[in-house]
């Protein structure tokens, strides 16, 4: 009787192992057969995107809009201009002796 349902016991086990290895290649060859979208594809699309946008933007600034250093300004000028900007600025969030 013992060996009956040892049998009985190793005979299942066998068939639900052999039932769970099918099912596991099944799904990992439709997994594999589905096709997957670049993610990076999708972040090059996006790019592009914000790229175009701030072209047009740019293109389409107001005439009073600040304009970009030229090339005959100096880097010791433009840092310069840069430090007494920030000093001004200093000096305005500076607490007075107003008491």
């Amino acid at each position: 009787m013992r060996k009956l349902v040892r049998w009985t016991a190793v005979t299942l086990g066998t068939l639900a192992l052999v039932r769970w290895l099918r099912r596991r290649r099944s799904d990992t060859a439709i997994k594999a057969e589905a096709p997957t979208q670049d993610p990076a594809d999708d972040l090059r699309r996006t790019l592009a995107a914000s790229r175009a946008e701030t072209a047009d933007a740019a293109e389409q600034a107001a005439p009073g809009a600040e304009e970009q250093p030229t090339a005959s300004e100096s880097v010791d000028e433009r840092r310069a201009a840069v430090h007494a900007q920030g000093r001004s600025a200093l000096s305005d969030m500076a607490p007075g002796d107003e008491s």
